[in-house]
């Protein structure tokens, strides 16, 4: 049995984490670290548990053998590192860190612990994700001549960390994260950032909305774009020499739902139900294996320098 306690008592922690967490057999829940004691306590009302006293006593006590991290993202490399150097397994919260070198220095630190990282893209485990895969190998839409994929969100209110640059705010670390995600696993590994643009207004010191050119190794193309003061869209679309594939709910599919594809052929347009799943209950499974098997551990550090690499490149392009 794994003992993981949750970090800081997050919205995405108490609303996701947690119910999904207490399905897992492989989990042992402990309890939770305290930033805001009043916080904390609602979290362990409603999840009873061991409350740390602060961050740091969660990751040297002994009582603990892994850690959930949903902390804002500039705080992920600081307690990712020492939850590394005191022998934890980490479960982080995309984006894993803000910058290529700190997932560098991450993924060092777990390899000589043989520890277990994991990057909470709960999406890419969706039942849905393989059975596209399925319709668009069948040939009904022809060969794939480009890939689009589009996530974006009103303006959330005010004091949210998206919009804090010292918290590792803006829409490339949040919804841009998830479009160069599933570029990567359509694309594969020769995935590489193309064009990149970034951009903001005078309200904000990050970027707020963005767009990128990937291309792997046989020119097969992804357009990307993201923003968080944006209409709500959450899409793929495979454009094929004889149709096109459409999905909407391709990056945050909750648990039950069933997400439906469009398939449009010749002016014809046929309905594809998909199946429902429990993502954060499968990432979940998946960061145990990690911590079962060296070899789901190897994966894992390759997918998460993946997409810490192609952060670094759309970086670059962009002028950020």
């Amino acid at each position: 049995m794994i003992r993981i306690g949750v970090l800081c008592p997050a919205e995405i922690a108490k609303r996701r984490f947690m119910p999904a967490l207490l399905q897992c057999p492989e989990f042992s829940y402990v309890g939770v670290g305290m930033h805001r004691r009043e916080k904390a306590e609602a979290f362990l009302a409603e999840y009873p548990g061991k409350l740390f006293e602060s961050y740091e006593d969660m990751v040297s006590s002994d009582e603990i053998d892994a850690v959930y991290i949903p902390l804002p993202p500039a705080l992920h490399f600081q307690w990712a590192n020492k939850a590394l150097q005191n022998g934890k397994h980490v479960l982080l919260e995309k984006p894993f860190t803000m910058f290529l070198s700190e997932t560098e220095t991450l993924i060092s630190e777990a390899k000589k612990g043989s520890l277990a990282l994991h990057e909470n893209y709960m999406f890419v485990f969706h039942r849905q994700m393989e059975e596209l895969k399925e319709l668009i190998k069948s040939g009904e839409i022809g060969e794939v001549r480009l890939y689009r994929m589009s996530f974006g969100f009103p303006m959330r209110p005010a004091g949210d960390f998206r919009y804090d640059r010292t918290l590792g705010g803006g829409a490339l670390m949040d919804a841009g994260g998830y479009c160069l995600k599933l570029a990567t696993w359509l694309l594969g590994d020769s995935a590489h950032v193309k064009t990149a643009t970034a951009n903001r207004t005078d309200q904000f010191d990050v970027d707020l909305y963005g767009s990128a050119t990937l291309v792997n190794e046989e020119n097969v193309t992804a357009q990307v774009s993201f923003g968080m003061d944006n209409q709500y869209k959450c899409e793929l679309q495979v454009w094929g020499s004889k149709g096109m594939l459409t999905t909407g709910r391709i990056f945050t599919a909750p648990a039950g739902f069933a997400p439906t594809a469009v398939i449009e052929t010749d002016g014809n347009r046929k309905e594809i139900p998909l199946s429902a799943d429990d993502t954060f209950f499968k990432s979940i499974s998946q960061f145990a294996e990690c911590i079962e098997r060296p070899e789901e551990r190897e994966l894992n550090y390759r997918e998460i320098m993946k997409q810490a690499e192609l952060v670094e490149e759309f970086r670059k392009h962009a002028g950020m």
